[in-house]
């Protein structure tokens, strides 16, 4: 069998809180990727429509506050329904280049209401069929003004090829137990996508990699103040306190043994594309297996609820 798997992390800034632009970016990376003959493509945490920055620059938390009423509702009217049919064109594309996806987009699901937004990792097949949307468990710090908390149904792992792949987004990656509800499921190919900036990814990356003796693909988003459209919404309140750069990118690969196979790569935008090798994960599940040979489930075992979450069922 072949045992290689060719994968492109797509580093990229959004259209920033534009849907159908940023939509036609992934789109044209895709189409990129399919010329190098990229089998698994991945594009950063809540890249389409983009990352909530207004949070952090307008004062967020304040109550009622006109100019964050008006930037979030703007924020959701650009976010992704999956049942809509928003990532139609997206699974079209992946069915034609036979090319598995990971995306990270801002979603705004019917089975919770249509008007709350969730951090989703969706995953995309080589068949073009969407397999999973993992909603983020837990919004960090100011992201829970913005975004609402998902659940476990996305806790799964997929095929491609020889390996088993899975993913979480951003500081989902530093709790032990959704790691290890992947770990326990064969993953062996972790994906970690991230807003942007190597301060998150120069750590974490080999620190999984290690643990699991799994490769790590971190992939993350830019973003400067040149990024920002002239038509968003209170654009001057958000840049007078913005930093010329607010995501950096550090998207990198590391390997099962925890050594860097590609460094955080900063400031670049693009494609980067890396062959990686099944046989190693084997190499080093000699030594450690964290859910196989090195594991005591007699005496610690992780229970995990995998239900999709609604507030309300229907009985016709």
């Amino acid at each position: 069998m072949d045992t290689k798997l060719k994968i492109a992390m797509a580093q990229m800034a959004p259209v920033w809180l534009d849907k159908q632009a940023t939509l036609s970016k992934v789109e044209k990376a895709i189409v990129d990727a399919s010329k190098e003959a990229v089998e698994l493509i991945v594009f950063g945490e809540g890249l389409i429509p983009g990352y909530p920055f207004w949070l952090a620059l307008t004062g967020g938390a304040e109550w009622d506050k006109k100019v964050n009423k008006e930037l979030h509702a703007h924020y959701v009217s650009n976010a992704i329904t999956i049942e809509n049919g928003d990532l139609k064109a997206i699974c079209q594309l992946a069915k034609e280049h036979n090319m598995a996806v990971y995306l990270g987009v801002i979603e705004r699901p019917i089975d919770r209401g249509g008007h709350s937004i969730y951090a989703s990792l969706v995953y995309i097949n080589q068949a073009g069929e969407i397999k999973s949307v993992h909603r983020k468990l837990q919004p960090t710090y100011d992201e829970r003004l913005t975004w609402s908390p998902g659940d476990g149904n996305g806790l799964q792992v997929h095929p491609l090829k020889q390996f088993t792949v899975g993913g979480l987004n951003c500081w989902e990656n530093w709790m032990p137990l959704p790691r290890t509800a992947l770990y326990g499921l064969g993953e062996n190919l972790h994906i970690a996508v991230w807003p942007g900036s190597d301060h998150n990814t120069k750590d974490i990356t080999r620190f999984i990699a290690r643990e699991a003796r799994s490769y790590v693909v971190s992939v993350s988003c830019l973003m400067t103040k040149n990024d920002f459209p002239k038509n968003t919404p209170h654009l001057n309140e958000i840049l007078k306190n913005a930093p010329d750069t607010l995501a950096n990118g550090g998207s990198c690969i590391a390997g099962p043994d925890g050594e860097w196979i590609i460094e955080p790569v900063v400031g670049k935008e693009g494609l980067i594309i890396q062959t990686i090798d099944f046989n190693r994960v084997y190499e080093e599940r000699q030594n450690f297996d964290p859910v196989g040979h090195y594991s005591r489930p007699d005496v610690t075992k992780l229970t995990v609820n995998r239900t999709r979450q609604s507030t309300t069922e229907y009985f016709d």
